[in-house]
């Protein structure tokens, strides 16, 4: 049976998440529904990278599909994205090799927060404005505290309790493009809501109202600082999956809803192996 890797992009807004749940509206429950509709097929597979959560929204989601179909790869993903809502767009589909995993080949995740400094008629599903002045700076010096293998056990939901709470953080990146604050995240894999309760801590201090050394005790846990401190979902993306041997992050620029920029390759699965 043929096996598909498919590059997404979605504006979250509207559903509870990318995992298909019991009487919630979803993104894969959406896609699913979809791929039913176009091909007929009642039995598929589509795995994805990563959970993202209610309210979140990704430029290149990466998941595979696992489907008896003939139709080429180009009428195949344009029959499909016809029966998909305007708020998510597959926006590459090519084959795969039957080992090819979407979440256990990946290697790494990159994600993206978007503050805005001011008020915005546009833009406000995916920003979080902030209204006090931040100090971008301190959250620079803060966000150093977050980098390598660190126990985030303070920044983890109960749920979560059950595995290890101990991520590789690869690097964080702070960087203003006015009116914006972007924030960028990478690492092995994030704990559900870990993100959200980074940023929220990192804006707490641009705020002076922790400092930059209390992060220290906060990692040595357990505490419940940054649960009250979440950021909103609306201001994250999913920026990008990376698998082996793939380029290196492009420079952080605003997430721009429909303009993803990250490209699939018929070999990315083989390379992943």
């Amino acid at each position: 049976m043929p096996r598909f890797i498919l590059a997404i992009e979605y504006a979250g807004t509207r559903y509870s998440g990318w995992q298909i749940q019991k009487n919630a509206r979803t993104v894969a429950g959406e896609i699913e529904r979809a791929v039913h509709a176009a091909t007929g097929a009642k039995t598929f597979e589509l795995y994805g990278a990563g959970r993202t959560d209610a309210g979140v929204h990704a430029m290149a989601q990466v998941a595979h599909l696992q489907l008896d179909t003939r139709t080429d790869e180009a009428t195949l993903v344009a029959t499909i994205n016809d029966e998909l809502p305007s708020d998510i767009n597959i926006v590459e589909l090519v084959r795969a090799p039957q080992r090819f995993h979407a979440r256990h080949d990946a290697v790494a995740r990159s994600y993206v927060y978007q503050i805005s400094r001011r008020r915005t008629a546009f833009g406000k599903p995916f920003v979080w404005w902030v209204r006090d002045r931040l100090d971008v700076d301190a959250m620079r010096r803060a966000s150093e505290h977050f980098v390598g293998m660190k126990d985030f056990q303070s920044f983890a939901v109960r749920d979560d309790e059950d595995r290890s709470t101990k991520v590789q953080v690869d690097g964080v990146e702070i960087v203003e493009r006015e009116p914006l604050v972007l924030i960028r995240m990478a690492g092995s894999h994030f704990l559900w809501r870990m993100v959200r309760r980074v940023v929220g801590v990192l804006v707490e201090v641009g705020r002076r109202k922790l400092r930059a050394d209390d992060i220290l005790g906060i990692l040595d846990g357990p505490s419940e600082v940054p649960a009250r401190l979440t950021a909103p979902p609306s201001g994250l993306f999913l920026e990008r999956v990376f698998y082996r041997g793939d380029a290196p992050a492009s420079p952080l620029e605003p997430m721009v809803f429909g303009a993803s920029r990250h490209t699939l390759s018929p070999d990315r699965g083989q390379r992943a192996r």
